[in-house]
């Protein structure tokens, strides 16, 4: 349960009155988690989260506006949203950053409000912005932090180790953090929280600044960190990153959550459905044919685009299953002059662009 108070509870509500959700209102995803919250139906969550508000000083609009979220074990949980969507004010509050406003959150079962000593014993964080040393190497930052950990002082050397090889710093792991690019500093800052093995890991926005190949370099990395068991939430404006990384994510705009699900889920219920690219063969290529096959076919079709030899289609998923719509292809495929197809769903990027809702956020 939540552990508000009936005092606090009517003394938020009257202190963001008229400007934040209403209920009515609220996707029916996020409601469905917010009423396992309240129900206690997520005792064994290494995270829970429940009505965590913040209203700033002198604002009247809450930057973050009763968040209700479990994350279990083994679990990677997204929260996308652009600047000022309230991603990173949530996890200072988490993190005891600055103060929350209203609400409660228990993490691996010591509540942010009163426990905040064995909550930091228990959570790794990286912040949005490297807090690093500039004197220091990268070895001894993570010697440092793990003696902050209390790990023990034989094992802080091999314990460092692990956190230079596991980001792939071995080269740069006794060279200044100032002469870092800023891939690495992120690399060196997600093995500062990594360091210790907390249950829960915070992650603000990890991969800012890094290459194509260091970001799946650190991708894999976090998955690793998934599969031992611990829990990791991460903020992100790519929705590449999140569709690589989350089992469940959230998009938050204006401080609430406007839906909240498994990157499947998301594409199924906010997607349309599957985009088809075909490629026909000759010279000039035959594309009456196809069109004509496509628009009977598949009724509910819209063509996207067309150029030279290429056709792309929107196709909505009431034009019937995947294996129906390879089916319908594959047959005609020779007597149409097709070369080839594909078939994909729409990307979560898509998702968020189809959604108006989801990309508009508090000045």
């Amino acid at each position: 349960m939540c552990g508000l108070s009936v005092f606090e509870s009517f003394f938020f509500t009257r202190l963001i009155s008229g400007e934040s959700f209403s209920k009515e209102d609220e996707d029916v995803d996020v409601a469905r988690e917010r009423a396992r919250i309240h129900k206690g139906g997520s005792e064994k969550d290494l995270l829970r989260i429940c009505d965590l508000s913040k209203v700033y000083s002198g604002k009247k609009i809450p930057a973050v506006d009763r968040v209700c979220v479990g994350v279990p074990a083994a679990e990677c949980f997204g929260l996308l949203g652009i600047n000022g969507a309230g991603k990173t004010t949530t996890f200072k509050m988490l993190t005891g950053d600055i103060s929350i406003s209203g609400g409660e959150a228990f993490l691996n079962g010591y509540s942010i409000r009163t426990e905040m000593r064995d909550v930091h014993q228990n959570m790794g964080y990286c912040p949005q912005f490297d807090a690093l040393n500039d004197l220091l190497t990268g070895r001894e930052h993570l010697e440092f932090y793990a003696r902050l950990r209390g790990v023990p002082e034989k094992e802080v050397p091999m314990v460092a180790e692990w956190g230079i090889q596991k980001l792939g710093l071995v080269k740069y792991s006794n060279k200044s953090a100032g002469t870092y690019s800023g891939g690495n500093k992120r690399k060196l800052s997600t093995a500062m929280a990594l360091i210790g093995c907390p249950p829960v890991v915070f992650l603000d926005e990890p991969t800012t600044g890094m290459d194509p190949k260091a970001r799946r370099f650190l991708w894999d990395c976090i998955l690793s960190v998934i599969k031992e068991g611990r829990s990791v939430i991460l903020t992100s404006h790519s929705m590449e990153e999140c569709e690589a990384l989350c089992t469940r994510m959230a998009i938050m705009v204006n401080g609430q959550f406007k839906c909240l699900g498994s990157i499947q889920h998301l594409k199924s219920r906010f997607g349309e459905g599957y985009t088809v690219i075909v490629r026909v063969g000759g010279s000039p290529p035959a594309l009456g044919p196809v069109e004509e096959f496509v628009h009977e076919s598949f009724p509910g079709s819209i063509l996207k685009e067309k150029h030279h030899n290429t056709l792309q289609y929107q196709l909505p998923h009431s034009e019937g299953a995947l294996a129906s719509i390879f089916s319908h292809f594959t047959t005609h495929q020779q007597r149409l002059g097709v070369e080839d197809y594909s078939v994909s769903q729409t990307t979560l990027d898509q998702v968020t662009r189809l959604n108006p809702s989801f990309n508009c956020c508090a000045g």
